[in-house]
């Protein structure tokens, strides 16, 4: 079983509601949290509403060596005499749609690209070595049930979230070969990539604004936040490369 507390973790995108709310309940679990955004304002705002110690950082995630930068700015804030990041919860998204294939545009698209895949190869690659060493290395992004049955419309926006899925599947792949998976020395895994997959998001300013609304299928970022700080308290051969439907 992992440790419940005391770890390091990052949010990358956590100037939003979901990112607030992780950030929160993984503060609330007993971890150190640095949550991420590319705005000061607004990620310095979503750090006071997570609650007292969550540290903001800004960084364009976009950019690798802003990230690489990123990670020597977290090393900085640890303590002790090896400092390493245990867990990186990346809520970086966003969704553009279309009518249908022909007018999928070139800027939604490289919105997206930027967003959903640039965003995340880059805060894998930097923290990759981290995760991979710690006793409970976590990685976990939020896809959309949107990639077991694209639509027209959306073709751009559930082509970005496969990619980032391949790319997730790819890092838990990593983590098997350099644990359970070593063919002549197999260590318990220990470190897990996961994808959370959902239909959408809900928040309470979201149903404040449209009381009349009752969102089916949505799940709530108090759920995703749940099931991010679970992740620490979970096996990490039973995390490892999968999906997580989060049913609301």
């Amino acid at each position: 079983m992992s440790s419940a507390t005391g770890l390091n973790v990052v949010v990358t995108g956590g100037s939003g509601p979901s990112g607030i709310a992780a950030a929160r309940a993984l503060r609330d679990a007993g971890h150190t949290v640095f949550t991420v955004g590319s705005d000061g304002d607004r990620i310095a705002a979503a750090a006071t509403a997570a609650g007292s110690g969550v540290t903001p950082v800004v960084c364009d995630l976009a950019s690798l060596a802003e990230v690489r930068a990123l990670r020597e700015t977290v090393h900085a804030g640890l303590s002790g005499a090896a400092p390493t990041v245990d867990g990186v919860i990346h809520l970086v998204g966003g969704w553009r749609g279309a009518k249908g294939i022909t007018d999928q545009s070139d800027d939604d698209w490289d919105f997206l690209e930027r967003g959903a895949i640039t965003t995340l190869r880059n805060v894998s690659r930097a923290f990759y070595d981290d995760l991979e060493a710690s006793a409970t290395g976590r990685f976990a992004m939020v896809s959309s049930t949107a990639v077991d049955n694209p639509t027209a419309a959306g073709a751009s926006y559930v082509a970005a979230k496969a990619a980032a899925e391949a790319w997730t599947l790819a890092v838990a792949d990593g983590f098997r070969r350099a644990q359970s998976g070593r063919p002549k020395a197999s260590i318990e895994q220990r470190s897990a990539a996961t994808i959370f997959v959902v239909k959408a998001l809900v928040d309470a300013q979201m149903r404040a604004k449209s009381p009349e609304r009752t969102f089916p299928g949505f799940t709530d970022v108090e759920d995703l936040a749940a099931a991010a700080a679970g992740l620490f308290t979970a096996p990490a051969a039973q995390l490892n490369g999968r999906r997580l439907l989060l049913n609301p």
